[in-house]
């Protein structure tokens, strides 16, 4: 088999630094429009560095991708595991690999197949949790899951947001105080669902990664270390300062109950408003100029934040950013 049978797990990429990428994708080879080439060349377009293939219920096939990946395009492997009481995507799996969708979740072997992803490295992603069609409800419970997808542009009209995402990030901001306090927090993604022309890339997942490889990438989600954009046009800066030392998106900061400050820096959103949330709610409002192009920041401490993630809407109040959360020790 030619080594352009599948996509290398290495690009040489920027070291390290952030990196754009759509997780889910699919082409001719299930129930999408585009071939492998256009939605390539429509993901470079859309100023993306990495694309995961992500097929109804079949792996990658041979050939199909591999010569498409470059120095400065990651190609991961992964499937849409399209069950009947919900879907999700197994992202880092090996080439070649299928994991059974013949599951549901009142017969348990979820769990198994859960198990399957996680040996091969890879991640299991809670896709669309509150699509609008019967199996796209996502059934089975979180725990298992390392990620959820709380923002999915396949059914949004406008700005790729949509009353569904809006309850699926509602759902997962209220889960983060409790789950934090476990040890078990699963980070937000945000992806395109890709099956039309023009998708890719509305919305995608924002990652500092180590270097533009599969275990990097998926380190860098699995760790929380990432936000999401609408597109490439939005640009955020997220951080949290006590006394001389900072924390990013993902990150513990030690406080040792001192003073925070949480500092963010917006581009590429006219008119809009940025927001800090917290286990009390949203705490703090600041709009955007014209231009898009601003600044907010608010003074916290630990006793009185578990954590701060950041929301950037329009004014229509469709979601143009949100991030991960900063937790504060």
């Amino acid at each position: 088999m030619s080594s352009l049978s599948f996509p290398s797990a290495r690009a040489a990429g920027r070291g390290a630094t952030w990196y754009r990428g759509d997780c889910h994708v699919h082409s001719v080879h299930s129930d999408g429009e585009l071939t492998p080439e256009e939605l390539a060349l429509q993901a470079r377009a859309a100023r993306l560095d990495f694309i995961a293939t992500t097929e109804h219920n079949s792996a990658a096939a041979p050939g199909a991708w591999g010569h498409l990946a470059a120095d400065d395009f990651l190609v991961l492997l992964g499937e849409e595991v399209t069950t009947k009481t919900g879907h999700w995507l197994a992202l880092g799996i090996n080439p070649g690999e299928v994991v059974d969708w013949n599951h549901q979740v009142r017969d348990g072997l979820v769990d198994m197949c859960l198990e399957q992803v996680h040996r091969a490295g890879g991640l299991c992603v809670a896709a669309h949790p509150h699509a609008p069609y019967a199996s796209g409800v996502f059934m089975f419970p979180f725990l298992g899951f390392d990620v959820v997808e709380v923002w999915n542009g396949l059914w949004a009209s406008d700005r790729s947001w949509n009353a569904d995402n809006e309850e699926a990030l509602a759902e997962w901001g209220r889960s983060l105080a409790a789950d934090l306090q476990t040890g078990s927090w699963r980070p937000a993604m945000g992806n395109s669902d890709t099956h039309l022309d023009g998708q890719i890339g509305i919305p995608h997942t924002v990652v500092f990664a180590e270097e533009l490889s599969t275990d990097a990438i998926l380190a860098g989600i699995r760790a929380g270390r990432s936000w999401i954009a609408e597109s490439a046009d939005v640009d955020v800066s997220f951080t949290a300062h006590a006394d001389g030392r900072v924390a990013g998106v993902g990150q513990r900061l030690a406080t040792h109950g001192g003073h925070v400050e949480v500092r963010a820096t917006v581009r590429g959103v006219p008119a809009g408003a940025v927001s800090f949330h917290t286990d009390r709610g949203k705490v703090h409002r600041v709009s955007l100029p014209g231009d898009g192009a601003g600044a907010a920041q608010w003074d916290t401490t630990a006793e009185q934040s578990a954590f701060v993630r950041m929301e950037v809407r329009y004014p229509s109040g469709h979601v143009a950013a949100l991030t991960n959360p900063i937790i504060l020790d």
